[in-house]
């Protein structure tokens, strides 16, 4: 598989298992202070542990590394949270590079989703019932209402059943995850399902954000009897899902009389964007079978320029460069509006190495688009074999939105050391490896950052740098309760 055209399918750990929308600021990022004056339990101690537990997902579990994916699924939660009852939290959602079907809520908005719920859900409302239903939780607070329910709302036990979602995110299957989850979390793991009435709660008010948002809430119910169909065929090994959203037949009666309720009929045709996204990540989980997605979109009814989307992705992986960029080219003449097309197009020409046309063909894009950022991600990466001082100016104005982007701060860092930028290549480092969770490698890139800021004469960067060893403390003991 080429370089590039692995979709940013890059496992970050030795086990294989939903961001910003709007985008979190430098500032919005950072993990709360202990003990700041006037916090409820709810927006600070979620916040923290949440955010915490994300950094150390993030160093023991496989992401999916892929821009217009992740831009795809954003636009999807922005669209549902006006209506999510989600007014305390910006989500971020973490794809996971995995098969099984799985969905998870993490306490500060964090929303995990595997590759493969793209495999199972044949529309995009399915896809968005899983979406609600998670933010359902997320609004109303279950994780905290369940710890001070059960008196157990203790710092430790609580961090203590975030790492047994560690576990159970991961299937429970690796050493390592499980050793730094310690023996505390998998006994609590019995205790991560969410009770009949929260489970409820979460569906009616998804489907709340479904019918408010122009989506069919009928979707829900029909998700979720697929899930029950997948766990009868797979009889002691249900996925992984219904582990922890526990299904009865009851509760999908109920669901599907509530989606009756809430039903409009206002909802529509979403267009072609899902089934497109949806070629891509079954693509990249079946790089060796493209036959097996096509019959799989076919048979789903896809959209018919979804299939000659799945072409050109497959051209692109088999190096046939031109025969792709025709095809997207031609795809983006008959659907102007679709930005993925047009992307799509720019990361096969930088994928073949064609970096000048990739960037032309993203700055395209920015004129009509200026935010998009896949093409500003695709631009700047196409930059850095060009021009690696230009790509450091687009990259360090991106990181000022794009904080909680481990992947931007990793090309930052690489941009930095080819421009002579020594202070900000290691800053970017450190900022890289603390969203993963190591912040002890973080702040040894920090203390080399501080000297070489000082011998450049940048004071101003200086100053930030020690702002950042503070709050990289923070984050620290923040962690410990995970260890």
């Amino acid at each position: 598989m080429s370089r590039h055209m692995r979709f940013r399918c890059i496992v970050t750990a030795t086990l294989l298992l939903g961001t910003l929308p709007p985008p979190l600021t430098a500032q919005a990022s950072q993990l709360p202070a202990l003990g700041d004056a006037g916090a409820s339990y709810s927006s600070q101690e979620e916040f923290r542990l949440g955010r915490a537990w994300l950094r150390e997902f993030r160093g023991h579990v496989g992401q999916w590394r892929d821009p217009i994916t992740q831009n795809y699924v954003e636009s999807l939660v922005a669209r549902l949270v006006p209506n999510s009852q989600l007014s305390d939290v910006s989500p971020i959602v973490t794809l996971v590079s995995s098969r099984t079907l799985n969905a998870f809520a993490v306490p500060g908005g964090v929303i995990g989703l595997n590759t493969g719920l793209f495999l199972w859900a044949p529309d995009e409302d399915a896809f968005a019932s899983v979406l609600a239903h998670e933010m359902g939780h997320l609004s109303q607070h279950h994780f905290a209402r369940e710890m001070a329910r059960s008196e157990r709302a203790q710092l430790p036990t609580m961090a203590a059943m975030l790492a047994g979602l560690l576990v159970a995110a991961g299937g429970g299957g690796n050493l390592g995850v499980a050793t730094m989850a310690g023996t505390q979390a998998a006994a609590m793991q019995s205790q991560l399902s969410y009770s009949r009435r929260y489970e409820q709660e979460a569906d009616r008010v998804g489907l709340q954000a479904m019918a408010r948002s122009g989506m069919d809430p009928m979707a829900m119910p029909r998700m979720f009897a697929t899930m029950q169909r997948l766990s009868s065929m797979q009889g002691n090994t249900p996925p992984e899902f219904l582990l922890t959203h526990p299904m009865t037949q009851s509760r999908l009666s109920n669901t599907t009389s509530l989606a009756q309720q809430y039903q409009t009929g206002n909802h529509g045709d979403s267009g072609p964007e899902y089934d497109l996204t949806r070629a891509r990540a079954m693509l990249a989980m079946n790089m060796s079978d493209p036959a097996s997605v096509r019959i799989r979109l076919e048979q789903d009814h896809a959209h018919p320029i979804a299939l000659r989307y799945l072409d050109a992705l497959n051209d692109s992986i088999n190096q046939r460069t031109d025969q792709a960029l025709a095809t997207f080219d031609q795809l983006a003449r008959e659907a102007p509006d679709i930005l993925m097309l047009p992307a799509s197009a720019a990361d096969a020409a930088l994928d073949a190495g064609r970096r000048e046309e990739a960037v032309r063909r993203c700055e395209r894009i920015l004129r009509l688009t200026p935010d998009y950022y896949p093409a500003r991600i695709i631009q700047a990466e196409a930059q850095l074999g060009i021009n690696p001082s230009t790509a450091f100016r687009s990259l360090r104005t991106l990181s000022e939105t794009h904080a909680e982007d481990p992947d931007l701060w990793n090309l930052l860092s690489e941009a930095a050391g080819r421009s002579n930028r020594e202070d900000w290549g290691h800053l970017a480092l450190a900022e890289q490896l603390q969203l993963k969770g190591d912040i002890e490698g973080g702040l040894q890139q920090l203390d080399m950052a501080e000297k070489a800021s000082q011998r450049s004469g940048d004071y101003a960067l200086t100053s930030r740098i020690r702002e950042r060893r503070q709050d990289f403390s923070q984050y620290q003991q923040t962690l410990e309760k995970f260890r």
